[in-house]
């Protein structure tokens, strides 16, 4: 390999050791919105529900991309799509939605959504190169419940 050339990355299931590093990565990428849900015991539990949607990409042991995923029986969910800004345009955001997008399909999941922020003009024209279209017919509406803290075993 020569000095410009990095080793090919590797793709994975996401585990709740990669933590750190994963935050880290979102923490560095614009167009992420962290909040209450996306603490350490918060993804553990996520990743025991959704086992194998979630991935990262590493290179040469390093995490450089990851992607939250998952499903409530119904769609699939995409979250927090990040890739560390040296290695964006090689196709690796691309390879870890199609490598969770089968997995979905392979539980006979039809459809799949991304929540995305209004003002993400980058994340929007990746999505939106990718295939992916706004619903214009859809308003997402929220509200902040308080919840038990997490039961034993997360």
């Amino acid at each position: 390999m020569t000095k410009n050339q990095t080793a090919a990355p590797v793709l994975r299931a996401m585990t709740p050791v990669d933590y750190d590093a994963v935050l880290a990565l979102w923490q560095a990428s614009e167009g992420i919105g962290l909040n209450e849900s996306d603490t350490r015991e918060a993804i553990a539990a996520y990743l025991v529900r959704n086992p194998g949607f979630s991935l990262v990409a590493e290179i040469e042991g390093v995490i450089v991309g990851a992607l939250l995923g998952g499903h409530d029986g119904r769609r699939g969910y995409l979250h927090h799509l990040a890739v560390a800004s040296r290695h964006r345009r090689r196709g690796l955001g691309r390879t870890l939605v199609g490598e969770s997008l089968a997995r979905l399909r392979a539980q006979g999941i039809t459809k799949c959504n991304i929540f995305l922020f209004a003002n993400n003009a980058d994340g929007q024209a990746f999505w939106l190169r990718e295939g992916w279209a706004v619903r214009e017919d859809l308003a997402l509406v929220q509200k902040a419940i308080s919840a038990p803290a997490f039961p034993k075993g997360y």
